[in-house]
């Protein structure tokens, strides 16, 4: 019995003190105003992601180059960032009405502006956590910089190999290359990354975009020019926090703007004082199961309605899109863009502006005897956006000197998530949300249950989920401590512990909302970080993520109509 624990740091452990690091490493530097990612201020951050080695950067620690990983940072990042020694993070700050055209990512909502040849601007709206995503991407970024500009220069003076020269002249090179000349220059890139022409093939065809053929050779050889100008010039890439950004950050501006205005919307239309139900979901698949059966009625007639519900998922099928669109609009759906910085639309459906003869959703047989409900649904918040948002959209309003207090009977939450358990597609059923990297934890009465969902093909898995500060902080050996600990922890998403905390300080502490107000959470998987080759830099769901979507909503709409 004597015998000594001898205590060694697990991989578990050591990945919890990096992400910790770069936590309290990033707010740091947003404090100091700037810093040189590759520089002496940047080396925290560095040493804390190589040692992470978060399953979305792939080969990050590795000397070969990472190509999944840089389109999944790219897709996310402004076009032409890779030219930029100067990157400046600011709020709001007036430039949409300044002859700079916004550059808006394609899978992240943000607008950016390209302010000379050395500077990109980018607006942050939605809180800490995009300031985290965003600093975790760079420094992906720049870390992979550093290995092309090693790989290719040959002495102090600047000289590099032929490869890249060879490259330098294909990306310069003002006329369109011809299949030969893409291959040679494909040839010479992947000789500089390190992969085979094979794997260079593939991943060039997946970063080609209609205006940019040559996107990523254009983005290797930028990458890899200004890493070898802060090599061998010293002339190091900044990031840069505006003044406006570090006095704005945290005071809920953005989220108070969106609130204010929908209270506004409500109160406009009448439906300030009538019982509310909030779903937070994406912006079609609540207008799509309620009123597809009648904007869709032949195609209904002929398919399943999940099938239909994949038809409409289709890019190529606006027409019945733009159908149900028209249809919802004329039952009384109120669609508000967003205005206000926080890129969350959101759409207002008063049921009694319905026939729900029409649709497929079960409503019970009370429901035409009481106050009908008003359905608000709301686009996805990110990260820590989510407190803001729902915090400033449960407070109270005064409105004609009284103050009135939202009629919230339900909150309801679909999102997607990273599963541990399962694959792709699957379903998650949240008891409680941990935050990461505390040991904060909010447990509740889930309305929905397992049993709710099962039976339809997909699986359904029940538990405790992690709210992770971000996804490109993923890491398997955290992951697989949560998983296989008494935690149980089924998967992991941004926004859990952020809405919950904001529901329940309205709730319970503030008494702004009803303290018996029901919660309904469930994520349908994303990816597998567990998995090679299931992480989130695998690529989007497609059309698997389409019935889990379905099914959580009309489950959803289920409970509240009856």
């Amino acid at each position: 019995m004597n015998k000594k624990k001898i205590h060694e740091r697990t991989r578990a452990q050591e990945s919890s003190n990096a992400i910790e690091r770069m936590y309290v490493t990033m707010r740091h530097l947003f404090n100091r105003g700037f810093y040189k990612p590759m520089g002496v201020s940047g080396e925290t951050l560095r040493e804390s992601l190589l040692l992470l080695r978060p399953e979305i950067y792939g080969s990050i620690a590795e000397e070969k180059a990472e190509l999944e990983g840089l389109l999944y940072v790219i897709d996310r990042l402004p076009e032409g960032i890779e030219e930029c020694t100067f990157i400046n993070l600011t709020s709001d700050e007036g430039y949409g009405n300044s002859h700079f055209k916004p550059i808006i990512p394609p899978k992240r909502r943000r607008n950016c502006y390209r302010i000379d040849d050395e500077q990109m601007n980018i607006e942050i709206t939605r809180g800490r956590s995009e300031i985290y995503d965003i600093l975790t991407h760079l420094t992906f970024l720049f870390v992979e910089s550093h290995k092309i500009s090693k790989r290719v220069l040959i002495d102090e003076q600047g000289t590099t190999t032929r490869d890249w020269v060879k490259l330098e002249k294909a990306v310069l090179s003002k006329k369109k290359l011809t299949q030969q000349e893409r291959e040679i220059a494909i040839t010479h890139t992947a000789n500089i990354l390190g992969r085979t022409f094979e794997e260079l093939t593939n991943a060039h065809a997946q970063f080609t975009t209609k205006s940019k053929p040559e996107r990523l050779l254009h983005i290797i050889y930028w990458l890899g020019k200004l890493a070898i100008e802060e090599v061998i010039h010293n002339t190091k890439r900044t990031v840069t926090f505006s003044p406006v950004l570090r006095e704005r950050l945290g005071h809920h501006i953005h989220g108070e703007i969106w609130a204010n205005n929908i209270k506004g919307v409500l109160h406009k239309n009448n439906l300030l004082k009538r019982p509310i139900h909030v779903i937070s979901a994406n912006m079609h698949s609540v207008m799509n199961s309620i009123f597809a059966p009648k904007a869709l009625k032949t195609l209904v007639s002929k398919k399943d309605i999940f099938e239909v519900y994949e038809s409409i998922s289709q890019k190529e099928n606006e027409a019945l899109r733009n159908k149900i669109t028209k249809e919802a609009l004329q039952s009384g759906m109120i669609y508000i863009k967003d205005t206000s910085g926080t890129n969350i639309d959101v759409q207002i459906f008063d049921t009694e502006k319905i026939d729900f003869s029409k649709t497929d959703i079960e409503v019970g047989a009370t429901f035409n005897d009481v106050e009908k409900p008003v359905i608000f649904v709301m686009d996805y918040a990110f990260g820590e956006q989510a407190y803001e948002t729902i915090d400033e959209l449960l407070k109270p309003i005064v409105v004609d000197g009284e103050k009135v207090h939202l009629d919230v009977k339900s909150v309801s939450i679909m999102g997607k998530a990273g599963i541990l358990e399962g694959g792709k597609g699957d379903i998650m059923i949240p008891s409680a949300h941990i935050f990461e990297g505390t040991a904060d934890n909010y447990p509740f009465e889930n309305e929905l249950c397992k049993e709710d969902l099962e039976g339809q093909g997909v699986n359904v898995y029940e538990g405790a989920m992690i709210t992770v500060l971000g996804t490109s902080l993923q890491n398997k050996e955290i992951l697989k401590f949560f998983f296989n600990s008494t935690w149980n922890v089924i998967g992991l998403e941004m926004e859990g512990a952020h809405y919950q905390k904001a529901i329940q300080a309205a709730s319970k502490v503030r008494g702004s909302i009803n303290p018996d107000v029901k919660v309904r959470y469930a994520y349908y998987a994303s990816d597998n970080p567990l998995e090679t080759g299931s992480t989130l830099a695998s690529g989007g769901l497609g059309t698997s993520g389409v019935k889990p979507t379905y099914l959580i909503t009309r489950k959803i709409l289920q409970q509240i109509f009856n």
